[in-house]
Order: structure tokens, then C-alpha cells, then sequence
């Protein structure tokens, strides 16, 4: 299927490996052109390297996007070099802290910051290049632990207000012809990332949490978080907005880790 994307821009902030870079190259192979944002400069290098094969403009900016100052200037940096946007993707987050009894008020403060509040900066920053080219569309790769209970309290409430955040956004800008919906993946496993690492350091947890939790077996792939982003970016999803698409495979738990394990 053709998504209709090949004349789009779009930037994706946490872009240089995981579900941002999978997110980049599924929409540098359907023909966008990618702003890639992320932290590391040798990540960007290596992330623009295999997006740029697919023969699309790919530009990069490092910039922390917790400093709302420095993230409006890349978005409008990379706007001016791609001739505008029309698609954003935040993707980038993560935790600070864990449960509430192991963390202080900072910790909440700080994840709520890097996951809901710098998804509510891009769009703040990218809004008015959005309506300079007629309407677009935008999505947050949220979690399922937004919307079920699992440990890490700070990621989940956080990750609960960045759902909700798209939902309320998905009413405000739709006069303006933006859609807004959120993505949440369930467990993901790629080189690296969370997952990874338990897989690798205690495979025996990993094996019961997969055995156990996945009606098929096996955790998600970004390819496959990917695809269903790039659907919803597309005009193919005209009639979608408001939305929080779950990404799990049926999964059970949320996670592997358990209130008041060791």
C-alpha cells in the first residue's frame, strides 16, 4: 500500500536508535523527507546513514529535548532546510526515578518533563509550520503503561498524561487540520534497549516474561510499532485522530517487574 507520504517532512525526535530510528527509516522509505533530533551526535551520524539509504533528504540536529529553548530552535532549523513540516513524531522519553516510595518529587517532575512535556514543547514549536502547510498530522509513542498499572510509577503517569495530552490536542488543533493520536508499544526488544539487557543479563526472567505474557510468544519489533506510525501519519488514517493505538500483541502484563519485588 502506498501511504502517500513521499512529498511529506517530518521530524522524529529520540531518532538515533529504537522505535525513533525504526520510525525515521519507515518514513524515509515510503519517500518523506526526516529531520532526525536526538542527544548523540555519533548516533544521529550513524541513525542518517541508514535512513539517508532510502535517497530522501535526511537532516540532524543534537539538541536535548527537555530544554524547550534549544528544541523550538532545531525544530525551526531543520524546517527552513526541509522547506517546512508537516508530520512530528515524539518519540523520545524515559524515566527518572522508579516507584513512589524510591523517588522523590524531582524524579516525577523530571519524567513528566522528558516524556509529556517535551511532546507538548514540539508541537508548541512545530505548530505554526504545520498550519503554514495546510494541516499534518502528529503522533506520541506513548507506552501501555500509560494506561494499565505497572511498576516504574513515575514512566507510568507520566506516559498516562502524554496519552491523554494527544487526546485533548487532537480536539484543539483540528480546525487547523492536524490530527493528533498517540502509539503505545508494549515491550519491544532491540539491540540495547531495555529488554536487551535483560535478555542478556538474566535470561531465565526474560524467558518466563515472554514464555508467559505473549499470546505469540515473543516480544514487539520496532518495525512493527513503525508501520502502524507511518499509517497514522499518512492520509490513509484521515479519519483517525484522538486516538491511543495500542502496540502489544496481546500482551499481558505490562512488564516484567513487579511492586515489591526485590
Amino acid at each position: 500500500m502506498d501511504l502517500g507520504l513521499s512529498s511529506c517532512r517530518a521530524l522524529v525526535t529520540g531518532a538515533s536508535r529504537g522505535i525513533g530510528l525504526g520510525i525515521a527509516d519507515a518514513l524515509a522509505a515510503e519517500g518523506a523527507d526526516v529531520a532526525l533530533l536526538a542527544r548523540g551526535a555519533e548516533g544521529l551520524a550513524a541513525a542518517a546513514r541508514q535512513v539517508g539509504r532510502h535517497r530522501g533528504r535526511v537532516v540532524t540536529r543534537k539538541v536535548d529535548v527537555t530544554d524547550h529553548a534549544a528544541l523550538a530552535a532545531a525544530v525551526d532549523s531543520v524546517a527552513d532546510e526541509l522547506g517546512g513540516l508537516d508530520r512530528l513524531v515524539a518519540n523520545a522519553g524515559g524515566t527518572v526515578g522508579g516507584n513512589l516510595l524510591d523517588s522523590n518529587p524531582a524524579d516525577f517532575t523530571a519524567t513528566f518533563e522528558l516524556n509529556a512535556g517535551h511532546a507538548a514543547a514540539l508541537v508548541s514549536a512545530g505548530y505554526p509550520h504545520l498550519v503554514r502547510a495546510g494541516g499534518g498530522a502528529i503522533v506520541f509513542v506513548t507506552s501501555v503503561t500509560g494506561s494499565r498499572v505497572a511498576p516504574r510509577t513515575t514512566y507510568a503517569v507520566a506516559k498516562a498524561a502524554e496519552i491523554h495530552l494527544a487526546r485533548v490536542l487532537a480536539d484543539e488543533l483540528a480546525g487547523d487540520r492536524i490530527r493528533v493520536n498517540a502509539v503505545s508499544p508494549g515491550s519491544i526488544l532491540f539491540p540495547g534497549g531495555g529488554w536487551d539487557s535483560l535478555r542478556l543479563g538474566d535470561p531465565e526472567a526474560f524467558e518466563q516474561f515472554e514464555s508467559g505474557e505473549f499470546p505469540w510468544g515473543r516480544l514487539g519489533t520496532v518495525e512493527e510499532v513503525a508501520d502502524v506510525v507511518a499509517f497514522l501519519l499518512s492520509e490513509r488514517a484521515s479519519w483517525v485522530t484522538g486516538s491511543d493505538v495500542v502496540v502489544d500483541g496481546g500482551q499481558h502484563r505490562a512488564s516484567a517487574r513487579r511492586f515489591g519485588a526485590p
